[in-house]
């Protein structure tokens, strides 16, 4: 028996809206507003979306069971277990006492706190999202720089912030082949488009970020430096977007920003260096030798190396084979939406994707596992670290596993498309506002890729019969949506767990979301211009037919 979406159940646009909100909504007044603990205030979230779902729009209580059992699947393959391995990675670090050299390594290139963000956050960051991404960047550069000194609170605020200049191109390219799926459009094109409209932002994010931990003063003494961290990756993520792929945008920006800076920093040098208020200048030691910095770096190169070998198309249809793929039982091609969230009517596929070794936690966890006998530490001690991870943030599981729930439910309920379809709304506005359907795409579902399987198709159809590029609107969700992920709850949950700031979701979530807000509207902003004053600097759109 199948199910049809109802778009408007109360028979008001209006209402059906605040209904379809609600759960959303009911979220961010318990984090930011009740300061309610993060796996409290989701548990209470994904309580609400069940009964909004049944008892208002009228799903079928099998349905909804079945879409619960697929995100909690989901987010237990692909979420939850990325995040207990990245930070195992790190906490293997810690315990062979290899960090002190990890920091060294980094005050070799600079002393200077606000450089710093830039090489960890912002490049090492954006090698980990095109790597893999699933908070790996946040997990891993947020307790990388608390160990290296920063307030640990801050220390997850920069990194929320820094990791929204490589979502788009995230987990090898994988939001854009969504895109791609969603929408029938070249994928090129799609790229192309995506890496016209970020690096915009890409340049302004570096003063974004300094200006966030330090008065403008101290931005404008090392407007040298941000300059050349973001002219560096935004040129990179120009180039190889427009003229090779959408796979190695990441990987590639940030690496080659990373050796940028790495030259940079080390002819063009900030005066007088700064540290935050009261901070004692770092101990000088003796140089460090390359073999230990290697040796040193080493867990998180082989998680490097590990997850882009994952990718590779050598090993990865050999990794794909293993996973273990099932429809969902009551829940697979029975949801049928309609317009005007799509063409023509068209039914949901669910399916149980067991990825137990294709998931990117998989050559994390490997990571982990070789580099605890590679500094030291015995099998068995590295085995035990990983159990006392998992103990430490049974917590945050909790809290990921409820919001993914509600994520899967507000989806195939249709309290997504109700949403949607009310900022869709908008004429003439649209660029701007569509940009932003992608922004809460991305802070309901946690991905950039789960946005734009939720709403691409509406952004071509709005697109089309408003007379707007769909390719450029398309590209919009994508783009828009990088703004949503330091908002998301899986990504302050992350960035709480992985800074020791457990309990301080409410808080890290107030301090982000002005920042959230209004980067989306700076790229709704820019979406505009190339749809209203600038159209021919976008691919055109295929003829339909």
């Amino acid at each position: 028996m199948t199910w049809t979406q109802n778009y408007d159940p109360f028979g008001n646009a209006v209402l059906s809206t605040l209904a379809a909100a609600l759960p959303v909504t009911s979220l961010f007044y318990l984090l930011a507003v009740r300061k309610m603990i993060a796996w409290r205030a989701a548990l209470v979230s994904f309580a609400i979306s069940l009964v909004m779902a049944a008892a208002v729009f009228g799903m079928p209580a099998s349905m909804v069971g079945a879409a619960v059992s697929h995100g909690l699947v989901y987010a237990a393959v692909r979420i939850a277990w990325v995040l207990l391995a990245a930070v195992f990675v790190y906490e293997v670090t810690v315990e062979a006492g290899y960090f002190e050299t990890i920091k060294q390594s980094i005050g070799g290139v600079t002393d200077d706190r606000r450089l710093q963000v830039l090489l960890i956050a912002y490049a090492f960051g954006a090698v980990l999202e095109g790597a893999g991404g699933g908070g790996a960047p946040v997990a891993i550069c947020g307790a990388m720089m608390v160990g290296l000194g920063f307030p640990p609170f801050q220390a997850a605020v920069l990194c929320l912030i820094a990791n929204t200049a490589p979502v788009a191109f995230g987990g090898m390219g994988n939001p854009i082949r969504t895109l791609v799926a969603v929408t029938g459009l070249p994928e090129m094109s799609i790229s192309a488009t995506v890496g016209r409209i970020l690096p915009w932002t890409a340049i302004i994010l570096p003063f974004w970020l300094i200006r966030a931990m330090a008065p403008m003063r101290e931005v404008m003494a090392v407007w040298p430096g941000l300059v050349a961290c973001g002219l560096g990756f935004a040129t990179i993520q120009f180039l190889w977007s427009n003229y090779v792929d959408a796979s190695l945008v990441d990987i590639v920006g940030g690496m080659g920003t990373l050796l940028w800076l790495a030259v940079f920093y080390s002819i063009w040098k900030p005066r007088p260096v700064w540290r935050y208020p009261g901070e004692a200048e770092p101990e000088r030691r003796a140089a460090l030798t390359a073999g230990q910095i290697a040796k040193a770096w080493s867990p998180f190169l082989l998680l490097a190396l590990f997850v882009v070998a994952w990718g590779l198309p050598l090993i990865k249809p050999a990794v794909e084979a293993t996973s273990v793929k099932i429809p969902v039982p009551g829940l697979h091609n029975l949801v049928t939406r309609i317009a005007p969230v799509v063409a023509k009517p068209h039914t949901e596929p669910a399916i149980f994707d067991i990825a137990w070794l294709a998931s990117v936690g998989t050559p994390t966890f490997l990571a982990g596992l070789l580099a605890g006998p590679l500094l030291g530490l015995s099998l068995g001690r590295t085995l035990s670290i990983f159990a006392r991870t998992c103990y430490r943030m049974r917590y945050s599981m909790i809290a990921i596993l409820a919001m993914m729930g509600l994520g899967f439910v507000t989806r195939y309920s249709g309290m997504d498309a109700v949403m949607g379809l009310a900022m869709a709304n908008t004429g003439w506005w649209f660029p701007l506002f569509g940009t932003l359907i992608g922004w809460l795409g991305v802070a309901l579902t946690g991905t950039d890729a789960g946005s734009n399987a939720l709403f691409g198709s509406l952004q071509v159809i709005t697109a089309n019969q408003l007379g707007l590029n769909p390719i450029l609107m398309a590209s919009a969700n994508s783009a828009g949506g990088v703004m949503g992920k330091m908002i998301d709850a899986q990504s302050i949950i992350v960035a709480c767990a992985a800074t020791g700031q457990e309990n301080r979701e409410g808080d890290l979530f107030r301090a982000v979301l002005v920042h959230s807000i209004a980067l989306a509207i700076v790229v709704g902003l820019i979406v505009m211009v190339y749809a209203y004053w600038a159209p021919g600097l976008v691919p055109s759109p295929p003829p339909r037919g």
